[in-house]
């Protein structure tokens, strides 16, 4: 079995010692080549050369955006509904500073526990098939997901925490709730709902404040502690939408309160949506968008569309 280790040497947990102790690991088992990262995208073309060169597995060692990297190489040009047999599987050894998509899989914290119970799984030929999100704009390229995406005030708490990791701060757990309570006071128009969700044989429903697509729960960490926008997101089913129809400050509170008793989002303002197999999301200006935490700029129109048993996970 080939296998290409993609390691982002930038990511907050990945050193050169992690990287070795898994290349050494997997080699003992599987004909590995080693590549790691030099920008960002970079582990999108490399995991589009696994699949062309036929390569039967992709490891990424590193955070969250090097995982969506990866998928959405492993995933370039794929138009199927269902399970593909010709695309390489992946597997993840943990990195980054949340790693959300590993700890929805099941996969150990640790990167030399996550690589011996990778070593495991293949051994054991375990896998699993997971459905993803895709994530389309007009004149710009489908990107996939695998937990999360969103337009609106979470979007540009990620703009923030990126220009602040550009500066050599760390995307910490508390960074990212100071840019969200930063942006929410004082970088949001919440008088005014920007946002129509459409949804096939439904009528537009208007002026929502953003909107934030699940799929799967928890959402996403604080430190060890799961926040969840809903409890109904799967990988095993279409996607979860939640919206906010009220931005004040006393309706949000209550609503995001939820999130960290584990009930998901709350209350009256909040819009919730269960299993959607496609839907838009329309703005009236350009609002800030990112998917599995990584920004992506400025949309006014984004199409998700949920794709069943898109990728095989080896777990």
């Amino acid at each position: 079995m080939r296998a290409l280790l993609v390691v982002n040497p930038k990511a907050t947990a990945t050193s050169a010692r992690v990287r070795d102790v898994l290349a050494r690991a997997l080699g003992s088992d599987l004909k590995v080549d080693l590549a790691e990262t030099q920008r960002r995208g970079h582990a999108i073309e490399l995991g589009a050369r696994a699949t062309t060169e036929g390569y039967d597995l992709v490891v990424a060692l590193g955070g969250d955006g090097t995982v969506n990297e990866v998928v959405n190489g492993i995933l370039r040009g794929n138009t199927s509904p269902g399970p593909r047999t010709d695309q390489p599987a992946l597997a993840v050894v943990p990195g980054g500073s949340t790693n959300v998509f590993s700890r929805a899989m099941g996969i150990p914290r640790d990167p030399v526990e996550a690589t011996g119970s990778l070593l495991d799984a293949l051994r054991e030929d375990r896998s699993r098939w997971i459905g993803l999100g895709k994530a389309g704009s007009p004149g710009v390229a489908e990107r996939w997901f695998t937990f999360t995406a969103g337009i609106g005030l979470d979007a540009d708490a990620v703009r923030m925490v990126e220009l602040a990791r550009a500066k050599g701060k760390p995307a910490t757990p508390s960074r990212y709730t100071r840019a969200t309570l930063g942006r929410f006071f004082f970088g949001t128009d919440r008088r005014h709902g920007a946002l129509t969700l459409e949804r096939p044989g439904e009528e537009p429903m208007e002026g929502l404040f953003l909107g934030i697509v699940g799929n799967t729960t928890p959402w996403t960490y604080f430190r060890s502690h799961p926040i969840t926008l809903t409890t109904t997101a799967s990988f095993e089913t279409g996607l979860d939408l939640i919206a906010l129809r009220k931005l004040g400050v006393t309706r949000t509170l209550w609503a995001a309160s939820g999130m960290l008793t584990g009930a998901g989002v709350r209350g009256r303002a909040a819009v919730k949506l269960h299993d959607l197999r496609e839907f838009r999301l329309v703005a009236d200006r350009p609002l800030p968008f990112e998917v599995d935490g990584d920004y992506l700029g400025e949309r006014e129109d984004v199409h998700f569309t949920s794709v069943p048993s898109a990728i095989r996970v080896i777990c």
